[in-house]
């Protein structure tokens, strides 16, 4: 009887974990999948690294929000978690962690690029500079 109970609570943490890990809202796409993505109207296009890189070169109209501030948590609460966010950094691990976060937050509908910023660019994104 207290195998049965161990392994119920078990399998209770465990569908409890996937359920809080939000990542069903997050689909990622290659690079010619997200510029398709970001071309719809209504999607926010999101870079999440830093401001200096941001500055060296991002695509248009993105906003920038720098997933490794510290202020990343409180800066994504003011936005609307019902929008679609199209979200991308250099090598796409950033952009995972911040889809994660956003997931979790409750944002609905996240697309993350599988890749980065210079795999966008080679598939024919336009790359501004400020």
């Amino acid at each position: 009887m207290k195998r049965l109970i161990a392994v119920a609570g078990i399998l209770a943490a465990l569908a409890l974990t996937g359920c809080a890990s939000g990542t069903s809202a997050v689909q990622t796409v290659d690079p010619q999948a997200f510029i398709s993505t970001t071309a719809q109207q209504g999607v926010v296009v999101v870079d999440v690294r830093t401001p200096d890189e941001f500055a060296a070169g991002h695509l248009q109209n993105a906003v920038n929000i720098n997933v490794e501030d510290p202020a990343f948590a409180s800066q994504i609460e003011s936005l609307d978690k019902a929008a679609t966010y199209a979200v991308y950094c250099r090598s796409g691990r950033r952009s995972t962690v911040a889809t994660d976060a956003m997931a979790t937050a409750g944002f609905t509908s996240l697309v993350n690029l599988s890749g980065g910023l210079d795999d966008l660019a080679a598939s024919g994104a336009s790359v501004v500079t400020q």
